[in-house]
């Protein structure tokens, strides 16, 4: 049985719009990692980064074809939504949920389809995964899943999260929306308590101007007002910075909301500016604009999976 992702809010009247929009199982034509590697593809044309974001574009697309080869995975069951729901608290948490071996699967076929094309240090990192031991990718997912993409084993470790990316989407799009508990801390993904890697500002009529977060993890999107830190929820001191005179194709589309109150930003993709965009594929190709808030004091309130800082 094969499934893809797609995103397809469920119905509601305009006055009631989706308070989240989960992946959904739906054709094979096409899935967000789909749409992803699309757009990597365009913003590679003229870009410093081009030929990286051209690789970032084949691993997409090969999540894409692994997604449509995942079984039905475990997920909780009613007593567990039930506790999710009475302490507020995401029902597939990345840190603490039972990963199924089937992720492993998934890693196994990212590496194997990026073998042929990909540059030498990429097949090297493919080469010491396909290689490695279970306990020893369990090892790396619990790195990833906490955040930690330093060390010395950094290069291996987008590759360890583009297959978690693909495990957790399913589960997501599996689960639905209707379990989702509202939770305490508004700046966490409701569905695995992951941080967002940016936030989208949709452009289609249901939700028209209105501001979502996107999972860095498994691409569940939450409602989150405008003009408010994702990270420390203060709305006092917040502005909105971006590189100007740029050519790059979605230089006015993607920015940075700062919030001086805890110096974070995140950055935030306006579909009216580029209904293409895709909130991981724009945020890598507009590091620059990371390297100047770098320098100016901010720090990210959350992870982009696939980028490992030096490593382009």
């Amino acid at each position: 049985m094969n499934h893809v992702v797609q995103f397809d809010p469920a119905s509601r009247a305009f006055s009631d719009p989706p308070r989240v929009i989960a992946p959904s199982r739906a054709s094979m034509s096409a899935s967000i990692f789909a749409e992803r590697a699309r757009r990597f593809r365009q913003l590679a044309e003229g870009h410093a980064l081009g030929g990286w974001l051209r690789f970032l574009g084949r691993l997409a697309q090969a999540q894409h074809q692994a997604l449509g080869r995942l079984e039905s995975l475990p997920l909780p069951d009613e007593a567990a939504l039930a506790r999710a729901r009475s302490h507020h608290m995401p029902p597939l948490p990345a840190r603490q949920w039972p990963r199924h071996p089937a992720w492993r699967g998934v890693l196994a076929q990212l590496t194997e389809a990026l073998q042929s094309d990909a540059p030498e240090p990429a097949r090297a990192a493919c080469r010491r995964l396909a290689e490695a031991a279970p306990e020893t990718l369990e090892a790396f997912a619990d790195q990833v899943l906490a955040n930690e993409l330093d060390g010395s084993e950094a290069p291996l470790l987008p590759y360890v999260a583009a297959a978690l990316q693909v495990y957790w989407t399913a589960m997501a799009a599996d689960l639905g929306t209707a379990a989702l508990p509202v939770l305490d801390v508004p700046g966490v993904c409701p569905c695995c308590g992951s941080l967002p890697v940016a936030s989208v500002v949709r452009a289609t009529a249901e939700v028209d101007r209105l501001r979502y977060l996107h999972c860095s993890l498994c691409g569940t999107e939450w409602h989150l007002v405008r003009v408010k830190c994702a990270a420390c929820d203060a709305n006092a001191r917040i502005a909105y910075r971006r590189i100007e005179g740029s050519r790059l194709t979605n230089a006015g589309a993607m920015r940075a909301e700062t919030c001086d109150d805890c110096m974070s930003y995140l950055k935030i993709l306006y579909r009216h500016d580029a209904p293409d965009g895709d909130p991981v594929a724009d945020d890598l190709a507009t590091l620059a604009l990371d390297l100047l808030l770098d320098e100016a004091g901010y720090a990210r309130a959350g992870p982009n999976l696939l980028f490992v800082p030096g490593a382009t």
